[in-house]
């Protein structure tokens, strides 16, 4: 009810600045507006947001099992540590922007060149997120295994991986809020659909309205997978305690 209540105040805050101002619609449209565009062009915009959302997903998928992945290996193999490590910091340092052209060059304009944007925007944070966990696992654990003559590999899978849950839970959520970027990121360099490609095809013929519709959508799309990746996590670590929600109970 809050939310609820936050976001119809923003709504009714926004009409009423566009009444007093009197901007032109196609710089600042009213929300009526855009309402009015959500309903008339639902289905279209419906059948966009499709291909953006399997876009999202499937780069969620990739990119989190990717991230997970290159995290084990940086955790247990010491020698490529000092390779790998390095080349993953800085693969962050190229705007990707930079890297959407080469995609849609190499792969295409279709959903492939989308989904590997996603992945890469999405691999980082699960990758730093979950390897932080692995090496911050508690000594005192690391020694009890050690001393029971558990090996390298037990240790990794039964201390290190269950201690460095809640870290690859983070990461997680902040790869669900970060995923609708890349996607989105695709279809402006090149697609045929999705909300991206709705929204650079509104911005050529100055259709204001029909650019916050389809970001209206991409926002729903965005807060729901991280409301839904948020409630997954709190079911699966369910030993992992909200500090913040038991003193907001109290």
């Amino acid at each position: 009810m809050r939310a609820l209540i936050a976001a119809i105040g923003i709504l009714l805050g926004w009409e009423a600045f566009v009444r007093w101002s009197e901007v032109p619609p196609f710089l600042l449209p009213s929300p009526i507006r855009v309402g009015n565009v959500l309903w008339t062009r639902w289905d279209i915009l419906i059948g966009h947001a499709g291909t953006t959302l399997t876009e999202i997903l499937l780069g969620m998928v990739f990119g989190s099992l990717l991230g997970a992945s290159t995290a084990l290996l940086l955790t247990a193999w010491r020698g490529g540590r000092r390779w790998l490590l390095p080349l993953l910091i800085a693969s962050q340092a190229i705007p990707v922007f930079a890297i959407a052209p080469l995609l849609t060059l190499w792969m295409g304009f279709g959903l492939a060149s989308k989904i590997a944007m996603a992945t890469i925007i999405i691999f980082f944070p699960v990758a730093t997120a979950f390897y932080d966990g692995l090496r911050r696992t508690e000594p005192g654990w690391l020694d009890l295994a050690t001393t029971m003559g558990a090996s390298r590999t037990a240790i990794l899978w039964r201390v290190r991986v269950p201690a460095a849950l809640p870290g690859l839970a983070s990461g997680l959520r902040v790869a669900a809020a970060v995923a609708p970027i890349g996607a989105v990121v695709g279809e402006w360099v090149g697609a045929s659909s999705g909300l991206g490609y709705v929204m650079l095809q509104a911005n050529g013929r100055s259709q204001t309205d029909v650019m916050f519709a389809a970001l209206a959508i991409l926002a729903s799309m965005a807060m729901v997978l991280w409301f839904v990746t948020d409630l997954l996590l709190r079911r699966m670590l369910p030993w992992q305690p909200d500090a913040l929600s038991e003193d907001t109970s109290r």
